[in-house]
């Protein structure tokens, strides 16, 4: 009875481990390829003036902070400083917010007017194409480790395939009819649900006791 009991025990904290270095792996990616995609997203931003790309690719940036918290929070274990790891995660969420927020009122205001960017277009089908299946594997794999941290990442990534989408729409009616209010509209569009996921991660840490 013993030997079973340990041996479950033993199958449980492997599979917690292997769970762990999944969600690991994830968080390596996704500094790798979104310091890739910042990168791109920035320069073809400045170029085109478009205020909602460039404020992909800063979400890029913040991306990778987020994706750096989730490796130092599992790198203690995969239960281990929660706490912090998700306040430190919530006010990313709120950065990203407040010059999404900023920069869209002010390009409204002023009627400043993005150019067209077909490779802000291009970047985010791929982006769209790459970081779907990563969001979805985020969540399962912070689920089944019950691990709220992770969970948080996955809804950052996912944050920034609706921008995906969102620029999508907004650089496309630029393209097509000159509607460049689109492009401001989609970014504080962002802006409010980077707020509302900011505040879930903060309330999320309030009930953790690590």
């Amino acid at each position: 009875m013993l030997l079973a009991v340990h041996s479950a025990m033993n199958a449980s904290s492997h599979a917690t481990e292997a769970l762990r270095r999944r969600g690991l792996a994830l968080a390596w990616f996704i500094v790798v390829w979104d310091v890739i995609e910042g990168v791109i997203a920035i320069t073809a931003g400045l170029a085109a003036g478009s205020i909602a790309l460039i404020s992909f690719g800063i979400d890029s940036a913040i991306e990778v902070v987020a994706a750096s918290i989730v490796i130092w929070q599992l790198s203690g274990g995969a239960n281990a400083r929660q706490k912090p790891a998700l306040r430190l995660i919530a006010y990313t969420f709120f950065v990203l917010a407040a010059y999404v927020g900023f920069e869209a009122t002010r390009d409204l205001i002023t009627a400043d007017k993005a150019g067209e960017s077909l490779v802000g277009i291009v970047l985010n089908l791929v982006a769209l194409a790459v970081m779907i299946p990563v969001a979805v594997a985020q969540r399962r794999t912070g689920q089944a480790l019950d691990n709220p941290v992770l969970v948080a990442q996955a809804q950052e990534t996912w944050l920034s395939n609706y921008l995906s989408i969102s620029l999508l729409t907004g650089l496309s009616l630029n393209v097509l009819f000159g509607w460049w209010w689109a492009d401001p509209l989609v970014a504080l569009l962002i802006a409010a649900i980077a707020i509302h996921e900011g505040r879930e991660a903060l309330e999320e840490s309030h009930n953790r006791e690590r």
